[in-house]
């Protein structure tokens, strides 16, 4: 799964995760100063059910980790996989 890459497209503001050089999900975001409020997540229809979704939210959080930013989990998706995944909820923002 790792063979896959997170890239950040700041002009769409959308976290892309590429498959074969196409868009196979990405979430949607805004900013605030350096907290970054994932919005919505989708896989496009034809890669669903292959764990796309959960690699891209590690990796987004990984990004988000190594530039010392927040976020805030509005998406359903993102909150529920930090919920699942204890090792990001330093990253969320209550502010």
């Amino acid at each position: 799964m790792s063979d896959y890459q997170v890239r950040d497209n700041t002009a769409a503001r959308r976290f892309e995760l590429l498959v074969d050089g196409e868009v196979g999900a990405l979430a949607v975001y805004h900013t605030r100063g350096d907290v970054v409020i994932i919005l919505h997540t989708e896989t496009a229809p034809e890669m669903q059910g292959r764990g796309l979704a959960s690699e891209l939210a590690r990796q987004t959080l990984d990004q988000i980790r190594e530039r010392g930013g927040k976020v805030v989990p509005s998406c359903p998706f993102f909150a529920k996989y930090i919920g699942e995944h204890p090792e990001y909820a330093d990253l969320v923002s209550h502010g």
